[in-house]
């Protein structure tokens, strides 16, 4: 009787619950629309890498999306040819120096805010000081930003993209940061100080290891908007041999106008950096952006 019953409890469960494979259906329509996405962002990617390595008659004449019968560098050694190297290093100068600034300036700023706003409310007001400067767009102060480079002598110069870039990426970062290490447990922060720790070597020992995350993902963010930046260029520059990629390509466009494949040659190569960077750092973008999630 008691093994007859037991059967049947056995069978209404396994009737009420549902069968693993049912639980495990899988979602076509969610495939079908992620492969529809991957398919858009991908092809003008691949459109602009085989037209790079087409002839100019090629281009003009083949199909659009097949590769090149006759495949060629020419448009390369042109672009190479045409000054872009100095333009490329003038990016990288820029880039660096900016994201160097930006980071070390936002961490100390983000540090003394964090540990000395609870005794100090001027470090809570320049906090919200802080805060405003992201309420205040890049082309609405862009005359003013002209007429104080102008007036320090530093106009037409790499130092002119560099310091406007470091003051309008501040507000962000430190915000960014500040958010961050506010997650870093306090009893951290009073074990370095029991053990005779200064806030140097507290930043240095305790803060930039845990925030090495967060510091990777606003030095991506950063870089990449130096590196895409074009109004600071074309406003506080003049001479071609202090072109930046994003003013050189605007350059190019206007030089080999009928020449499609030397312009998107010139794009491949001002974007292979970005591609490079992103995937040595990408483990760390991702970990800074989805930290604190699961808190």
């Amino acid at each position: 009787m008691m093994t007859t019953q037991a059967i049947i409890v056995g069978a209404e469960r396994a009737a009420s619950t549902p069968s693993r494979t049912a639980r495990q259906r899988p979602n076509v329509l969610g495939g079908l629309a992620a492969t529809l996405w991957l398919i858009f962002a991908i092809v003008p990617v691949y459109y602009v890498v085989i037209t790079s390595f087409k002839t100019q008659k090629g281009f003009f004449s083949e199909n659009a999306l097949l590769p090149p019968s006759h495949p060629t560098l020419d448009n390369y050694g042109l672009v190479l040819a045409s000054g872009f190297t100095t333009y490329f290093l003038n990016s990288v100068i820029v880039t660096i120096g900016t994201v160097v600034l930006t980071v070390a300036f936002a961490l100390g700023a983000a540090y003394a805010i964090v540990r000395g706003s609870r005794s100090n409310p001027w470090l809570r007001r320049a906090f919200s000081f802080i805060l405003v400067g992201l309420a205040i767009p890049l082309q609405a102060v862009i005359i003013p930003v002209y007429l104080m480079i102008i007036r320090a002598g530093l106009y037409d110069s790499l130092v002119a993209l560099i310091l406007p870039s470091v003051a309008f990426a501040l507000p962000l970062t430190i915000i960014i940061l500040v958010n961050f290490l506010r997650d870093i447990p306090g009893e951290l922060y009073e074990a370095m100080r029991v053990d005779g720790a200064g806030d140097w070597r507290t930043l240095t020992t305790l803060v930039v290891p845990l925030a090495r995350p967060a510091l990777t993902t606003v030095a991506v963010y950063n870089g990449l908007n130096v590196w895409n930046g074009f109004i600071f260029p074309l406003v506080l520059t003049q001479s071609p041999d202090k072109r930046v990629l994003p003013l050189a390509l605007w350059t190019f466009q206007g030089e080999f106008t009928t020449n499609v494949p030397a312009v998107l040659a010139a794009v491949v190569l001002s974007t292979l950096p970005i591609v490079v960077v992103y995937i040595f750092g990408r483990r760390q973008l991702l970990a800074g952006l989805t930290a604190g999630v699961g808190k």
